[in-house]
């Protein structure tokens, strides 16, 4: 990514303390506003000196084109069923009109900014600027905003364009967004682990010998879900996973350890699964430093890497890791990164000529913390990605409906309300949920508890209806029906028009894996977002064998003919702000989708769906 030069910065920063007129060839209108959400605390104005990396989003020329492409090749009743196209492809259906791109430019250049990167399609403009000179471009202010985990970023909660270009811009990041990219795991080293209340040992005795309820191992997922006996080949296909926040790095040796204790035959993993450093973020081959394990340093991305290496193998691993951040200045209020990581992956990833067919990724937060606007293009990105032939598996979150005494709107009325979450609520990727016990699997579920002085949340997988993305028509057959169940229960605390999740469910309890050296536990979503994606990784390779292609986007196909091919979770509810929550049911449910994998039927299912 070009970064400009320090002549263009001292330049663009004169200009800001001069306060220098933005030029423009028509008035400035406010284009969008977003209050910030309530765990996070007002500071004092951003440092005008701090360098900030503007992501500009110019209106796509032919969506449209490129959804009816995206859901012609992703239904598995058309004709043109499994033909993805190429990068170059997609980029030419969403390129920006010369209208758009010519009115853009001008508006840039004139104020001097002319240093630019691009995205492949050219329809994101990155910029650095200084936050004084932003300021002055985008008509706003920005101040230092403190999270309640201490995180401290500049934001506006309000910016504004030159009129004629409202028509041609969607959004500019980091404005009004809020969204922090959190890891959806609950971690527990040095604290003992509890067997489910309603937990049953398993009659099945092949299940019962491998299977222990507070340490699941690969062997359990592999009886459990019936990938065993199958050889994969592996070759062109592939399997990725992402890693953010500068503090999630794969560590080879503890996955050697793992690996060697689980699946030695798959031990050369360890050395082989790429690494590939994005905009800055960090790699590593060696063990965890004492700073890093003081620090609980790659705990998410170990968990990843092990989880569909133990599933998986030999396909090949490709872990992305995204810093995203911009040359700064540092000042005493903002010493982070400032920008939205998942922008700067998806962006990068659309650039390369081959990815992964399939790709998961464990990080969220509450979709009202990311302005409507700026989801929906980020969205639009993933969309992307899906009519390349890739499927995104996006956890659903670990906190149910929303968490404990935290399910209020952000629009500064304070409603209570259920909080969806982002992606997971982007109809463009394919939300996972989780569950525990094996005979039957039932959602997951563990209150909030007490230990040792430290209250931990309750935990229960995603579960909800966007507020932003209306309901796709791959899902009109079966949430109607659902919602209609309800007779009403919970009628004014969730969007009934809304995108629902989860689409499916796996494994998300108590999950073993090595960290710094140690065999611990790991729960969430985000242990069973990378096992479902190593399962669908095998359903790919079982079609490649076959001479057809992967799955790409899933959704259409799993609710028209995929869900077939899963285990109905008929227990448990989706808890959270207070309530029960969502309750299971036959067929999908927005607890755990349609239920979790049966391997041999997925790849029966799919084989037959061409």
């Amino acid at each position: 990514m070009a970064v400009s030069s320090l002549p263009t910065l001292i330049s663009i920063a004169a200009q800001a303390v001069l306060a220098t007129p933005i030029r423009a060839g028509s008035p400035y209108v406010v284009k969008e506003t977003h209050p910030a959400p309530r765990e996070w605390t007002k500071l004092d104005r951003a440092h005008e000196s701090h360098v900030i990396q503007l992501q500009i989003g110019l209106k796509q020329s032919n969506w449209d084109e490129l959804e009816r492409h995206l859901n012609e090749v992703s239904d598995p009743d058309h004709v043109r069923y499994g033909q993805h196209l190429s990068g170059s492809e997609v980029d030419a259906l969403v390129q920006p009109t010369d209208e758009t791109s010519d009115l853009v430019h001008e508006w840039l250049q004139e104020n001097g900014i002319e240093d630019l990167s691009y995205s492949s399609a050219k329809d994101w403009i990155t910029v650095h600027i200084p936050v004084g000179f932003a300021e002055k471009l985008l008509g706003c202010e920005y101040h230092n905003y403190k999270h309640t985990s201490g995180k401290v970023v500049a934001r506006t909660t309000s910016w504004s364009l030159p009129r004629h270009l409202h028509a041609h811009i969607d959004a500019v990041q980091p404005t009004t967004s809020f969204f922090r990219a959190s890891a959806n795991e609950e971690t527990y080293v040095d604290i003992p682990v509890e067997v489910p209340a309603s937990y049953s040992p398993p009659s099945n005795s092949t299940v019962s010998a491998v299977c222990n309820v507070t340490s699941v191992t690969p062997e359990c997922f592999a009886t459990l879900y019936q990938t065993k006996g199958f050889t994969a080949v592996g070759g062109d296909n592939r399997v990725g996973f992402t890693n953010y926040l500068g503090t999630q790095i794969p560590i080879r040796p503890d996955t050697k350890l793992f690996l060697e204790k689980y699946r030695p035959e798959a031990v050369s993993t360890a050395d082989t699964y790429t690494q590939t450093s994005i905009d800055g973020g960090p790699v590593q081959d060696g063990p965890l430093t004492a700073n890093q394990s003081a620090n609980d340093f790659s705990v998410e991305a170990n968990l990843d890497v092990q989880a569909i290496a133990g599933i998986s193998w030999p396909i090949p691993i490709d872990s992305y890791s995204t810093g995203g951040q911009p040359p700064f200045i540092p000042d005493i209020g903002t010493t982070e990164n400032t920008n939205e990581p998942y922008l700067v992956w998806v962006n990068w990833l659309l650039a390369q000529d081959t990815i992964p067919q399939v790709i998961s990724t464990s990080y969220g937060d509450s979709e009202q913390t990311v302005p409507e606007s700026y989801a929906k293009r980020v969205c639009r990105q993933f969309a992307q990605v899906g009519a390349r032939g890739t499927t995104l598996f996006f956890s659903s979150g670990d906190r149910g409906l929303g968490g404990t005494d935290t399910c209020f709107s952000n629009d500064g009325k304070n409603t209570t309300k259920f909080l969806p979450a982002f992606p997971a609520s982007c109809p463009y990727v394919t939300a996972v949920g989780a569950t525990m016990n094996f005979e039957p699997e039932v959602a997951v579920y563990r209150p909030a508890r007490n230990v040792s002085g430290v209250i931990h949340d309750l935990y229960a997988g995603g579960s909800g209806f966007s507020n932003y993305f209306s309901r796709p028509s791959y899902q009109n057959g079966v949430v109607p029906k659902y919602i209609k169940g309800l007779n009403g229960t919970y009628d004014s605390l969730y969007n009934k028009g809304g995108r629902a999740y989860p689409d499916l469910a796996a494994q998300g309890l108590y999950f073993a894996v090595f960290w710094n050296g140690t065999e611990i536990t790991v729960s969430g979503t985000s242990a069973s977002t990378p096992l479902t994606a190593g399962i669908f990784s095998l359903v790919n390779d079982a079609l490649l064998q076959q001479g057809k292609s992967s799955l790409g986007w899933l959704n259409p196909w799993l609710y028209k003919k995929g869900h077939t091919a899963l285990n109905d979770i008929t227990s448990g509810t989706s808890h959270g702000c207070n309530v029960e929550g969502f309750p299971t049911g036959t067929g999908w449910d927005p607890v755990t989708g349609w239920g979790t994998p049966n391997f041999p039927k997925l790849v029966e299912v799919a084989s037959g769906g061409y």
